[in-house]
């Protein structure tokens, strides 16, 4: 566990050196356009990851339903046939 940690921050360490030894100042202008488009896009791939999530988990829980509601019926056919038996048992 010790390794770990140490071998987290020697990599925080020199990354941090890394990024302050080779920052290059841009005096640049952004226009405000451009933002707007950057912050579209942003949202336009959380939108779609987030749909893709919804789908991927309506699909597992119709399996998990299928398969769970599959096996409660198993169980109640095997004690209606045991009940059965046991009906014509006590005939």
């Amino acid at each position: 566990m010790k390794v770990k940690v140490f071998q987290i921050l020697r990599f925080l360490y020199f990354s941090g050196c890394f990024f302050v030894v080779f920052t290059i100042h841009a005096h640049a202008y952004i226009d405000p356009s451009t933002v707007t488009y950057v912050i579209q896009g942003i949202a336009g791939v959380f939108i779609a990851v987030g749909a893709a999530l919804t789908i991927f988990r309506h699909k597992i829980k119709a399996a998990w339903s299928k398969w769970y509601y599959g096996q409660v019926a198993k169980r109640t056919q095997k004690k209606a046939e045991k009940l059965a038996q046991a009906d014509r048992k006590s005939e």
